[in-house]
């Protein structure tokens, strides 16, 4: 990569750069070893050329096409989305062509450790909370009121004790409530929580009679369920429940674990061109460190692959796995067409704004979070991994919903990327990766990371070392981050049906 102090032009055969700062037209920049003037203003994190672009020629970032241009573009113009355009367009054919991966696997015996919750299945957990599942979301404010009155009463003796909030689990159908199913029932096995209290209201279409077996296996010390329509009083009934997974929860202690006992999982949102640059890459290159120990990861955001699903489909272990991720792709697309929408339609303004011009733009520095590590498997909404290594999920791009889809799957942490900031957390640690300084100096109550510092002095490895050792203290419980300190524990369930 060939870095300068206020712009960065990141693959030898890029034909833009991108400004690291504001640069004002007319300035002069030397863009491998010639001179360049610029025509025109190009806004921070925006992209100018650094040769001649005819029409119809792709533009190159990240070493790969990002678009075509839609007329000549001279040397030292802004390029954007008034004289760049996508190429994507609908469902395409892919072929198997593995790529030969030289991605090495560590001594699991020198993998870094943490300190976490061993639960009685095995799986390791980073918090001993105890989460208030509501089967619908009528009862929202009764979990709220109920969260509230244990939090008095046993609040010093778990980590925490969370209302898992929404707005689904009635008038649903098919496999709309299927999908809810499976989410809601993700998230009660995640190992974060050492104790779960499910509320039912009695009535709605996720009755527990429907939804207990995609619970799987229920260890009923950890699990309780209440109906709050066949007794008087829901709130004396739920705290004797939990006051008995209290008794439960606090029984466990933090023990030191290897890494391998991690699932992580990766996403961006409010990204900018940075994003690509800095906190995504530095994220590839973390989750490639925790798969070389034996861990496991995730990324999501199907439509944020689009453009790249090339890169993800040559590392895929198997032929298999390689349909999978057709399938993943091509579905998602099918998603699209169901609903008469443009496929492409994509980034979002506020993408756009922070110097994205393309899908592709988007996806190549969105992947970047995926590292180098062959792709072992491919995850649908609510299936949970059972196995180390690299795996992608189905989902869409939207902040909320992918990360309660992260968590579904189990990921005890997620690692959350952004150019220009996102304040939302999830119930487990959600770890804020800022792309630039500005916003990590704007925004220290929202941002945990500056990934920042990457465009200044510091090295990949010394981020990435500097990283681990927060990702560990966070996992370990020694640092809290910004979404616990402030309170910001959301989920959004995804839905696609009819509502009665």
């Amino acid at each position: 990569m060939e870095d300068k102090r206020d712009w960065i032009k990141i693959k030898e055969r890029d034909t833009v750069a991108v400004a690291l700062e504001e640069l004002k037209k007319g300035s002069i920049k030397i863009v491998d070893n010639r001179e360049l003037k610029l025509l025109e203003d190009i806004p921070f994190g925006h992209k100018f050329a650094i040769k001649n672009i005819k029409e119809n020629e792709n533009i190159i970032k990240y070493g790969e096409p990002i678009g075509h241009a839609v007329r000549d573009i001279e040397v030292g113009s802004h390029v954007h989305t008034h004289n760049l355009k996508t190429n994507l367009d609908d469902i395409i054919s892919y072929e198997y062509n593995k790529i030969n991966s030289d991605f090495i696997k560590e001594d699991i015996e020198k993998a870094p450790c943490f300190e976490g919750y061993i639960r009685e299945n095995g799986k390791v957990g980073v918090r001993n909370d105890i989460w208030i599942v509501p089967t619908v979301g009528c009862i929202n404010m009764t979990a709220k009121n109920i969260a509230k009155l244990a939090k008095n009463k046993y609040g010093n003796l778990v980590d925490d004790i969370v209302p898992i909030i929404h707005d689904k689990g009635c008038s649903q159908l098919g496999n709309d409530l299927e999908s809810t199913q499976k989410i809601l029932a993700g998230i009660i096995n995640n190992p974060n929580a050492g104790g779960v209290l499910v509320l039912s209201l009695g009535c709605e279409n996720n009755s527990l009679e429907v939804f207990k077996p995609y619970l799987g296996e229920i260890n009923e010390k950890r699990v309780k369920f209440l109906v709050i329509q066949e007794i008087e009083d829901e709130y004396e009934k739920a705290m004797e429940l939990i006051g008995e997974l209290v008794d439960y929860v606090s029984g466990f202690k933090r023990e030191s674990v290897g890494i391998d006992k991690l699932t992580v999982g990766f996403k961006c949102g409010g990204s900018d061109a940075f994003s690509g640059i800095t906190a995504n890459v530095l994220c590839g290159i973390v989750n490639d460190e925790i798969v070389s120990y034996n861990g496991a990861t995730i990324i999501t955001e199907v439509p944020e692959m689009f453009g790249a699903e090339k890169i993800l489909m040559a590392r895929a272990i198997n032929e298999r796995v390689f349909n999978d991720i057709v399938d993943l792709i091509n579905g998602y697309k099918n998603y699209f067409k169901k609903y008469n929408q443009t496929i492409y339609e994509n980034p979002s303004p506020g993408n756009k704004k922070g110097g994205i011009s393309t899908l592709e733009d988007k996806s190549l520095g969105c992947i970047q979070k995926g590292g180098t590590s062959p792709v072992v498997g491919v995850l649908d909404f609510g299936d949970s991994i059972t196995d180390s290594g690299f795996y992608l999920l189905n989902g869409p791009g939207n902040d909320q919903i992918s990360s309660t889809n992260l968590i579904a799957s189990g990921a005890t942490i997620i690692v959350f990327t952004t150019g220009r900031g996102n304040p939302f957390g999830t119930p487990v640690p959600t770890i804020k990766v800022a792309s630039n300084s500005s916003l990590y100096n704007h925004k220290k109550h929202w941002i945990d990371f500056n990934a920042g510092e990457i465009l200044e002095e510091m090295t990949f490895e010394e981020a990435k070392n500097k990283f681990m050792k927060e990702l560990i203290d966070i996992a370990s419980g020694i640092v809290k981050t910004k979404n616990e300190e402030y309170g910001f524990k959301d989920i959004s369930i995804f839905k696609d049906g009819v509502i009665l």
